[in-house]
């Protein structure tokens, strides 16, 4: 994730409305929009939240094994349109430049036993 999101680029990061917390959390870094079900927080990103989103282990795990502590996160830029899902644990990733999708590759290649992954 860290090769393809940079600061400055725009996200959203949608959140149930129960999760109070991780909206309040979002909400530092952009503008708070409510729906029926969801909260979708949109801004750009900033080096302390690229640093968070990368570094940051969610503890609550008892009902899901959370790899993030946002149900969703997106982020689309030059290089990438990336759709972190379900607390991270489904990622796609649409790759623009072939370069891009060789680096992707090669990194996911000594994961291919943990990971599902799919190349299209």
């Amino acid at each position: 994730m860290e090769h393809f999101v940079r600061v400055g680029d725009i996200f959203e990061i949608r959140c149930w409305r129960e999760e109070v917390a991780e909206i309040r959390e979002a909400s530092l870094y952009g503008v708070a929009v409510e729906d029926k079900y969801e909260v979708s927080v949109r801004g750009i990103v900033t080096e302390e939240l690229l640093e968070k989103l990368l570094t940051e282990n969610p503890t609550d795990k008892s009902i899901y094994n959370k790899m993030t502590k946002y149900f969703t996160i997106h982020v689309e830029n030059d290089l990438c349109d990336i759709w972190s899902e379900h607390y991270g644990t489904e990622m796609v990733i649409s790759i623009r430049a072939d370069a891009d999708i060789e680096f992707f590759e090669q990194v996911m290649r000594q994961y291919s036993e943990n990971f599902s992954i799919g190349i299209s």
